[in-house]
């Protein structure tokens, strides 16, 4: 996305058109559009011929330049898992790994970056019936090695509200749930862990929607990026208008649920109700 921008930039202060771009590479403007919006992943050679015609003249540069783009095009260690991911997730896991911020709200299910094995497994049996065992297996596997990154030396903010109807719906029995339950306590207690509850008596919220979440990255270069979930996958948005939707909806639920120093008391008093 960084490299895509960049190379926006470049055009632009060359004083190309995208058709000119695209004329240049004897490619549709199209290729251009997705290349700077990293819907694509960058080809070396129409990245080095770009360079040149938008005045990029220094081999130090260039080849800066390329080695980023090389680097750029190597699969995420997510990559193990293609056989079960599908694309609109594969997007999801990439900026998930990469934002040094994750803020979300969740009406459904404890989100996946704190589920246990066992409640990870009935959500994902729950939401495919069909799915093999095997396909279920590599799928919670996947969800576990995503959790990584909450024990990474600086990992991510990540900042939840969840209805207190996750709370309360059974997935795999009580024993799943109050081990659930405990492994949410023991997730608060770390400084980049805030989880907020959102209870039944706070009545209607703007997010009443769906599940979304917020991605904020760590280079100034990259927008915030929001993903709406559905049944069938997800869109991803980048345009500051929206975005701005989501974080305004998700600010205004924070103030609204029960408060942080508040969650372990919630979290303990309903295991002790399973």
């Amino acid at each position: 996305m960084v490299l895509g921008r960049r190379l926006q930039d470049l055009r632009e202060e060359a004083g190309y058109t995208f058709e000119e771009a695209a004329a240049a590479l004897d490619v549709t403007h199209a290729t251009i559009r997705r290349m700077e919006k990293a819907q694509v992943g960058l080809k070396v050679p129409y990245v080095e011929k770009l360079l040149r015609i938008y005045g990029v003249t220094t081999t130090e540069e260039i080849e800066g330049f390329l080695n980023l783009a090389r680097e750029a095009n190597r699969p995420g260690w997510w990559h193990h898992y293609r056989d079960v991911l599908p694309d609109w997730f594969s997007a999801f896991v990439s900026l998930e790994a990469e934002a040094d911020q994750i803020r979300a709200y969740e009406p459904h299910y404890v989100p996946g970056l704190l589920q246990t094995e066992a409640y990870a497994a009935t959500v994902l049996r729950s939401g495919m019936p069909h799915a093999p065992a095997s396909e279920i297996d590599r799928l919670v596997a996947l969800r576990l090695a995503r959790q990584d990154l909450l024990q990474r030396k600086q990992p991510p903010l990540l900042w939840v509200v969840i209805d207190e109807t996750v709370l309360r719906r059974p997935f795999g029995g009580p024993n799943v749930m109050r081990a659930q339950i405990s492994r949410l306590i023991e997730a608060v207690a770390a400084p980049h862990v805030r989880l907020q509850i959102m209870p039944f008596s706070a009545g209607p919220h703007p997010a009443m929607y769906g599940p979304f979440h917020l991605f904020r990255f760590p280079i100034p270069e990259l927008p915030d990026v929001a993903c709406a979930e559905s049944l069938i996958g997800a869109a991803y948005f980048d345009q500051r208008e929206d975005v701005s939707q989501f974080r305004e909806a998700l600010d205004r639920m924070c103030a609204q649920a029960a408060q942080v120093h508040r969650t372990e008391v919630i979290l303990s008093r309903i295991r002790k109700e399973i």
